[in-house]
């Protein structure tokens, strides 16, 4: 046994009895693709590794930033300034140095979409929430290769759930976006669709939201949850638990509540209550919609 089997044996030890010793090999020949490695995409990573899943396809085009501290894995006084990249994958290798970790600086582009993704067995979508074209395209791409995306956003205090298979509805249909919207529309129909029961709306200050700087309300307590959600669907999916509950089905966990919902759009975006929803959203933010 080289020396970093045997590390990686000792290091994800404690996570049998929730795992089996042969489900443990099949995690550590897995690949997954970590689009996005910021409010989410690095704790993510940190949980996956420690899970013990053996490599990774990364991908970020930004820096860390001092406004970054208040949620992101990879944040913090020394590392301002410093890939998003770079930093994720020196912290991961920290957990298990022998991890295989492929990194793209220049974030999921069209020139390197298929390369990021040919050869994983499954996908996370972390990508900053306003990259619309980005994350569009990590969808088409992911369909055309027959990968399962994973997406978890952090919304208020809760975590939502969302997976797209090769066979279920995808992206652009389940989310009712297309080429001819613009930005705004796009992003108000991506809003909509990530929470239809929308249980964060009682307590969030949406005064706080500013288009024009990409930002709005966050908190790490609900990127922990997003972590929890996605890297335990992603763990169901590679050693085939169970069936995901894919899209049209939604989650969409709020502890600051207590609440827990799980529903399902029949009709996606499409039927008339999210229509209206996106109406109602559309007015709200209207004096920002050409700020994008």
């Amino acid at each position: 046994m080289s020396e970093n089997d045997a590390y990686y044996a000792q290091a994800t030890k404690r996570n049998l009895g929730l795992v089996t010793a042969a489900e443990q090999d099949i995690l550590k020949q897995k690949r997954v693709a970590v689009a996005g490695l910021g409010g989410v995409g690095g704790g993510h990573l940190l949980t996956l590794t420690r899970m013990g899943i053996g490599g990774f396809n990364i991908a970020d085009i930004d820096d860390f930033g001092t406004v970054n501290m208040n949620r992101q894995a990879g944040a913090n006084s020394r590392t301002v300034g410093r890939a998003k990249t770079e930093v994720m994958a020196e912290m991961a290798r920290d957990i298990h140095p022998g991890l295989s970790i492929n990194i793209y600086n220049d974030g999921v582009q069209p020139h390197n979409a298929e390369e990021f993704l040919h050869d994983v067995d499954a996908v996370v979508d972390a990508i900053d929430f306003f990259q619309m074209d980005a994350r569009r395209l990590l969808y088409r791409t992911a369909r055309q290769l027959g990968k399962p995306v994973v997406f978890s956003a952090p919304i208020g205090f809760s975590g939502t759930l969302h997976v797209f298979t090769p066979n279920g509805p995808s992206f652009d249909d389940y989310y009712d976006i297309n080429d001819q919207m613009s930005r705004f529309e796009q992003l108000v129909a991506f809003t909509v669709g990530l929470v239809p029961r929308g249980t964060h709306w009682a307590y969030m200050d949406t005064n706080k939201v500013d288009l024009s700087e990409h930002a709005g309300p966050s908190i790490a307590s609900a990127c922990n949850i997003a972590n929890g959600l996605l890297t335990t669907e992603i763990f169901c999916l590679l050693l085939d638990r169970r069936a995901p509950d894919a899209v049209p089905y939604y989650v969409q966990f709020d502890p600051y509540r207590h609440l827990y919902r799980r529903g399902k759009l029949r009709w996606g975006n499409r039927g008339p209550l999210q229509k209206l929803k996106r109406w109602f959203v559309s007015q709200k933010f209207a004096d920002q919609a050409d700020r994008v």
